[in-house]
């Protein structure tokens, strides 16, 4: 899988809520978050890396305990506070991922929005 195919994939980790969140555009990436809210209130969104596909999840933010119990492998790809940077050859981690992005959504849906935007 090279890291075209594997942005896509992310993108496609994202797909399960796009029925329920707005896509909008944020510094040229499109993010998902809550009808109505404030553009900084956002849940997801993927971006393209050199060489790699970088899925930014947002409520890891205020919700650090959404990664407790990862794998250590997953936990190598956190790169800062909000986002996961997977390489070509990562594709094993995907399944792992969307099991954090679900986790993710349930905390983002049940957080109010913070106003900030």
């Amino acid at each position: 899988m090279d890291a075209g195919e594997l942005e896509a994939e992310l993108r496609a980790l994202l797909v399960p809520y796009e029925d329920v969140l707005e896509a909008d555009e944020l510094y040229g990436i499109e993010v998902l978050h809550r009808p109505g809210s404030k553009m900084h209130d956002w849940f997801a969104g993927v971006r393209p890396g050199k060489g790699s596909g970088k899925l930014m999840l947002l409520p890891i933010k205020t919700h650090p305990e959404l990664l407790d119990g990862i794998s250590p492998a997953l936990r190598k790809r956190v790169s800062g506070d909000a986002l996961f940077a997977l390489k070509p050859g990562d594709e094993a981690l995907l399944p792992e991922l969307g099991q954090v992005v679900a986790r993710a959504f349930d905390a983002y849906v049940g957080t109010p929005p913070d106003g900030d935007g």
